[in-house]
């Protein structure tokens, strides 16, 4: 079986929760409402940066029209994702486990290609990695069948042999509909235990 990983949420942290309430104190009581409209949008600007169809420009004057927020706020917002997305050291003990004993390894991200060239560059963990994918770099993010169709083609495995973990249910529903095998991600530990039932540590 080859493995699968995301990483925001998996390998790395990410809560857009907590970055809005740090990036914005002034709009701390309003935080929740604001993250959901900043990067839970259906179809708006975050989902079109994570694939790769705007620049971080084009967010911020996008979001400034759509909501209450001024671009200063959301320039604000922009420059926490790098202190946000920074590894899980129990997450990255747990890949590194898994090199070891010999278990190939892949990852498909929804991450917009300039912080996927940053992290690229600066975690020595991606080279436990045989090859990956951020949906910033084709064009397409996940939930979309798509995404899992050019993964499995550039990764080379039958959709049967690949074990995709994510954090986020319709992702995991999606990777199972393309034919993968998948688990909801919650944590390290919870996620080793599950590997070893199927034996795969």
């Amino acid at each position: 079986m080859h493995l699968v990983f995301d990483l925001g949420g998996v390998l790395l942290r990410w809560r857009p929760l907590e970055l809005v309430r740090r990036a914005l104190p002034h709009r701390a009581d309003d935080a929740e409402r604001l993250a959901r409209s900043i990067f839970g949008h259906p179809g708006g600007e975050w989902s079109r940066f994570d694939r790769g169809l705007l620049d971080a420009d084009g967010v911020v004057a996008g979001i400034a029209v759509r909501t209450d927020l001024t671009p200063d706020d959301l320039r604000a917002v922009l420059a926490q994702v790098p202190s946000e997305l920074v590894p899980v050291p129990s997450s990255v003990a747990l890949l590194e486990r898994l090199h070891d004993g010999g278990t190939p390894m892949f990852y498909l991200s929804n991450m917009p290609a300039p912080h996927a060239d940053r992290l690229e560059a600066e975690h020595a963990f991606f080279g436990l990695f045989a090859d990956g994918v951020f949906s910033g770099r084709v064009h397409l993010a996940k939930p979309d069948p798509a995404i899992f169709e050019v993964a499995q083609e550039r990764f080379g495995v039958p959709a049967g042999d690949l074990l995709f973990l994510d954090d986020h249910a319709p992702n995991v529903d999606a990777a199972r509909s393309a034919g993968w095998h998948a688990l909801l991600f919650t944590d390290a530990a919870a996620c080793e235990a599950e590997l070893a039932v199927r034996g795969l540590l």
